[in-house]
Parts: C-alpha cells; sequence; structure tokens
C-alpha cells in the first residue's frame, strides 16, 4: 500500500498550503487531508484549478458532529471529490473553529451542486456557510428550534406547532 505522504495529491496539498494541512491519512485506499478552515476555500480551489489535481466533480458534502468522540474542533465538514482527468478520489476535511456557531466560507462558487448541500449540514448541524447565495432551512420547517443532527439535540425536544398554512403552486420550481 502507498504512503500517504508520497500520494500526489497530498504532495501538491503539502507544498502549497503548509501548516495549513493538519492531517493526512488513508483507509483502504481512500486519502483524506484535514485543511484549516481559514484555507478551506483556497484548497478547494487549488484542487478544482491545479492540472495535477484537477478536482472538478464533487461528489458528496457532509457534516459531522465529534462531540461524542470528544475531540476538538467539535464539527467536521467533509468533501468527497472525483478528478475525471485523472480518475482519481479525495477526500477533503475542514474543521471550523467555533464550537457554538461554526462557520466557514462557501464552496458554491467552485463547485455550484454544493448549494443544497451545504445548506442540508447548515439545517441539520448548524454550520455557517459565509457567501452562500441562499442559506436557508432545506429540510425543517423555518420555526424548527436547534439542528436536529448535533449530537446535544435532545432526543425528546419538543417544537413549535405552526398553524397549516397554503403553499401557492404557481411558484417557480414547485412540483405538485
Amino acid at each position: 500500500m502507498e504512503d500517504v505522504n508520497t500520494h500526489p495529491v497530498v504532495v501538491r496539498l503539502k507544498e502549497t498550503f503548509g501548516e495549513s494541512i493538519v492531517e493526512t491519512h488513508a483507509h483502504r485506499g481512500d486519502v483524506t487531508a484535514v485543511v484549516t478552515a481559514e484555507r478551506y476555500h483556497e484548497a478547494v480551489r487549488f484542487l478544482y484549478d491545479d492540472p495535477e489535481c484537477r478536482f472538478d466533480f464533487l461528489t458528496d458534502l457532509a457534516g459531522l458532529d465529534r462531540l461524542k468522540l470528544k475531540q476538538k474542533p467539535r464539527f467536521e465538514v467533509v468533501l468527497h471529490l472525483y478528478s475525471r482527468q485523472h480518475n482519481r478520489r479525495f477526500r477533503l476535511k475542514t474543521r471550523p473553529e467555533n464550537d457554538r456557531e461554526p462557520k466557514i466560507d462557501s464552496i458554491v462558487d467552485i463547485h455550484p451542486s454544493a448549494n443544497w448541500a451545504e445548506r442540508e449540514v447548515f439545517d441539520m448541524f448548524g454550520v455557517h456557510f459565509e457567501g452562500h447565495p441562499n442559506l436557508q432551512r432545506i429540510l425543517m420547517y423555518e420555526e424548527f428550534v436547534g439542528h436536529p443532527l448535533r449530537k446535544d439535540y435532545p432526543v425528546n425536544k419538543r417544537q413549535p406547532r405552526i398553524a397549516m398554512r397554503d403553499i401557492p403552486d404557481d411558484r417557480p420550481g414547485m412540483i405538485f
């Protein structure tokens, strides 16, 4: 098995971002790098633009609450990237520093498909994506209090009841 530190993408990231790449590892052929939240957007742009990387397809963007693992920072955002040109997969992670109000830059300007995934992570975990064009709840209703996938969210929490409301069927993009 290849040493993760000799993987061409890891080498390029470490050359470019140095100490901002805080961790690298590989498991069953999946290579991962963790970048500081401050350099996250820049690293995603680099992985997209660099001719030796060309990660032009965002496969997935997900959130993770590491509260029960007792790891700091608490939240993690995970990107699964694919390079069609090099037929290569790569995982990039970042960890917003502020556990009370986690914030990182949006990558919608690089990968437009991140739009709904960032909204989902915002809705479920409360991670704010700075610069997102439409950061609002996507799965829970607007009056919902809290973020249900946070590990400290009470299982038996009661939510405010809201009155039934009519949704006009002439809104753009609405399919009934």
